[in-house]
């Protein structure tokens, strides 16, 4: 029992993710953080895009279960999970069973190189990139096997769309994922990375978020690979797929309950997933505004509150808006749920100002808010831009990324190649 405890106990000290120091149980532990924070992300993304769109377009959204709407993604997963699950008498019953698995997977594995802090991954492995791309990929096999079990004429063409969507984007996503690994080799040894976290410190050691690298190439190829991650998890206007006014609902018009359920996961977990590649390979990761600049135990304590500030604003604007909820019999549950809500922010955030809890999630607030960015991004899309026809979209990816993405490769090796030479000269000069 001893060497138990020792073995978990040991982890502790360690300066690798579980997966690199070979720990099993703590890689059990961060697998099942991820499973489990993935589905509340998910949860809370449901009801604030619904509220976000609802206050675009001038209504209110969600409103009647729970305060301000706020148990309305509890209510409907129970109402998925009860719901009869049909399945078409002429479908394939075990590729019909087995598609929606094959989506969720693929959305939830890629998390196994996603780095939330230095150590906090489940692993860390040199060819990360490379397994994040191939294991992204297979999404689309859950999605045109979906579609075609379904034995239905809508759904196979939205699964069609899919596949031919999806590998057109992901030539030029992948151009702009190697402009990055070029960029990393930018070092005294010359040498590049694969290893998610690895890029992230290269960022910290060249002193720039790769984003700002070369400017504007790095903008360039961030614009790139934000734009092909938007086509890849079908969203809009890029949501040809599953375009309800053309397709009844796409490659899963004929799923129901819990199987529909588990696309919508997907998509969500997918969504989460390349919006954390987008901030691990441009935005520095973990890393927090300027970490250079700004340095030393000042600094660093500054920016330390921040995760307890944030969360005590939240359980502020909880306070403010329950007190402004309507004097009226029926609305006193909802007042004092959203009072309760607020509590509990507020009591996070009180807990967060404690140094030892402080310095743990620092790495992870900072990484967490950058990809609440990209998901915001997510839902002003959608609510901006109207839906592409099928053409545009190809003409997109092919006539427009793909060349922009292989001149940005062929300048950002030069721009590499020239840098060392350039600095000598203006040191020579200067």
């Amino acid at each position: 029992m001893r060497w138990l405890i020792d073995y978990i106990q040991g982890y502790l000290s360690s300066n690798q993710t579980p997966g690199a120091a070979g720990n099993w149980f703590w890689a059990t532990v961060y697998v099942l953080l991820v499973f489990v924070g993935l589905s509340i992300a998910v949860i809370a993304m449901n009801w604030l895009e619904r509220k976000i769109l609802a206050h675009m377009q001038v209504r209110l959204g969600p409103m009647r279960v729970g305060p301000h709407g706020l148990l309305q993604p509890i209510a409907d997963a129970l109402k998925l999970l009860l719901k009869e699950d049909i399945m078409p008498a002429e479908a394939d019953a075990v590729v019909f069973w087995i598609a929606p698995f094959i989506v969720v997977l693929a959305a939830f594995t890629v998390f196994v190189v996603v780095p939330f802090g230095p150590t906090h991954a489940i692993t860390d492995m040199n060819i990360g990139i490379l397994f994040m791309l191939g294991v992204s990929s297979l999404s689309v096999l859950g999605i045109v096997t979906a579609g075609w079990a379904s034995n239905s004429h809508y759904p196979l063409i939205g699964a069609l769309r899919s596949s031919a969507q999806m590998v057109s984007y992901e030539v030029a996503m992948g151009l702009a994922v190697v402009s990055v690994i070029v960029m990393t080799s930018l070092n005294a040894e010359g040498t590049g990375t694969l290893s998610m976290i690895g890029i992230v410190q290269a960022q910290q050691a060249q002193h720039t978020w790769f984003v700002f690298k070369f400017f504007p190439l790095g903008l360039v190829g961030f614009f790139i690979f934000a734009v092909a991650m938007v086509a890849e998890t079908n969203r809009a206007p890029f949501d040809l797929p599953e375009a309800e006014s053309e397709l009844t609902a796409g490659f899963h018009t004929e799923y129901s309950g819990f199987r529909w359920s588990l696309f919508f996961l997907a998509e969500y977990s997918a969504m989460i997933a390349v919006s954390s590649i987008a901030v691990t390979l441009w935005l520095g990761g973990w890393l927090r505004p300027f970490p250079n600049a700004l340095n030393g135990p000042t600094w660093d304590l500054v920016f330390s509150l921040f995760p307890g500030i944030t969360f005590l604003f939240l359980g502020a604007m909880c306070f403010y808006n329950a007190a402004r909820m309507p004097k009226h019999p029926l609305f006193k549950i909802q007042t004092i749920g959203l009072a309760g809500f607020g509590a509990v922010l507020a009591l996070i955030g009180l807990v967060l100002f404690v140094p030892a809890a402080r310095d743990r999630v620092g790495d992870i607030f900072w990484f967490a808010a950058k990809v609440a960015a990209f998901m915001y991004l997510y839902i002003w899309y959608r609510g901006t831009f109207p839906r592409y026809r099928f053409d545009q979209l190809m003409k997109v990816g092919w006539k427009i990324l793909l060349p922009t993405g292989l001149v940005l490769l062929i300048l950002t090796a030069g721009a590499g190649f020239l840098e060392d030479p350039v600095k000598e000269w203006l040191k020579h000069v200067l």
